[in-house]
């Protein structure tokens, strides 16, 4: 069931790796870091596939995924930066962020400095909108994007090593994908309601 509307996702984001290579990858990573939803837990294990074919450098993936995440990244600090809290509050839905994002993240800002920029990047649905808090708690720009790379960079890996033991193993996990694709999809249908809820329709 759910294998039937998820396998042509992924194998269309699988495909445009292969087609465009690596600056396929930064391409999607950057748009996953706009606040766009291309989750990069389907981005960085497709070419990891591709690296246990052989078709990738694994090294080259993950630093290729970091570029782009890092390039998307910028545009969203910037509109905090210049837009700040207002624009949050007129236009923050469009970007599925709250006000209650921006308290948390200062809250982490105060306790572990600008090193917070590092740890969400490293952190899953965190790392999305931590950009856009940065420009508006006007972290150094520079110090922003280093931590943005390096902390990308780290989860580009981790992701891309895990596309590269599924595709060791890709007959097994399809079989258990399969076989379990109700509860997948009742699993991902719970999680984005409730993501949906608390970011749009609560606003």
């Amino acid at each position: 069931m759910i294998h039937q509307l998820i396998d042509p996702i992924l194998q269309w984001i699988s495909d445009a790796i292969a087609a465009w290579g690596y600056l396929g990858i930064v391409a999607m990573m950057a748009i996953e870091s706009a606040n766009i939803p291309l989750p990069s837990e389907a981005i960085m294990p497709a070419a990891g596939i591709l690296v246990q074919q052989q078709k990738m450098n694994l090294h080259l993936a993950a630093l290729a995924g970091a570029a782009g995440c890092l390039v998307g990244s910028i545009p969203s600090y910037l509109l905090g930066l210049y837009g700040g809290r207002p624009f949050l509050q007129r236009h923050g839905r469009w970007l599925l962020l709250k006000e209650h994002d921006l308290e948390l993240a200062e809250a982490w800002v105060q306790k572990y400095g600008n090193w917070t920029f590092f740890v969400c990047r490293i952190l899953p649905v965190v790392r999305t909108f931590i950009s856009f808090p940065a420009g508006v708690l006007k972290a150094p720009f520079a110090v922003f994007c280093i931590l943005t790379f390096l902390g990308s960079w780290i989860w580009c890996y981790l992701l891309a090593y895990a596309g590269m033991k599924f595709g060791e193993n890709l007959q097994l996990f399809t079989r258990i994908w399969h076989k379990f694709d109700l509860a997948i999809a009742i699993f991902i249908l719970i999680g984005l309601g409730y993501y949906l809820y608390h970011h749009v329709v609560r606003r």
